[in-house]
């Protein structure tokens, strides 16, 4: 590895920063965790979106959640195909060693991967359409959200995807065997989220996701 740079300084300032303050308050509850292990009680799937801070918004300490980020809060259907899945393993990974008792899927506003989405899959993003584009093959998750809402007014339509985002993703996870018996048997419950970043509110899917109330 040959194309190795040092840190930026900004980083390694805040990273010393850290060490001296939060770190140094809370020295005997990280040597817990790094003893005791991780027993967080929810497992979060949010986007990767820099403006998504999901420890933020739940005021989290380190050891409460294991976060999961990819591009749009996307979980594609069980498929054990042999291949590398990377949300499918952090999920199982959660529910079947973890066991955690809730798994949460947070969207957001202003997402640039179901705007990507929408235009690729409305025709406007052909470039996305490539079996080479990662994130048009990736964002082909989200097509039946799309034909959902599609006949919507074209305004109305990115905003109504975001939300689609969150449900493509709970109906994919219910079909993950170990996902749906944990969820029937009352061990681990589904929740879904739209978190408005301009005003900092966030939506709750209820009555299975036919509408979203204000928290």
């Amino acid at each position: 590895m040959n194309d190795l740079s040092p840190l930026p300084q900004y980083l390694v300032k805040r990273f010393h920063g850290w060490k001296a303050t939060s770190y140094a308050e809370n020295a005997a509850w990280f040597r817990r965790l790094a003893t005791e292990g991780q027993r967080p009680r929810a497992m979060v799937i949010s986007c990767c979106d820099s403006r998504v801070h999901v420890t933020s918004i739940f005021g989290a300490d380190s050891g409460e959640f294991f976060i999961h980020r990819n591009i749009a809060n996307l979980v594609p259907a069980y498929a054990p195909d042999g291949l590398q899945h990377g949300t499918s393993a952090a999920v199982e990974y959660a529910v079947t060693a973890l066991k955690v008792a809730h798994l949460i899927v947070v969207g957001h506003t202003n997402c640039g991967g179901v705007k990507g989405c929408h235009a690729m899959c409305s025709g406007a993003a052909p470039e996305l359409e490539e079996k080479t584009s990662f994130v048009g093959r990736w964002m082909d998750i989200l097509r039946p959200g799309y034909d959902r809402v599609k006949d919507l007014p074209e305004a109305e339509q990115v905003n109504a995807l975001e939300r689609e985002a969150v449900l493509v993703s709970l109906e994919n996870l219910m079909t993950f065997p170990f996902v749906r018996a944990a969820v029937e048997s009352g061990e681990m419950s589904l929740h879904g989220l739209l978190h408005d970043i301009s005003e900092g509110t966030l939506l709750q899917a209820d009555d299975g996701g036919r509408r979203w109330v204000l928290i």
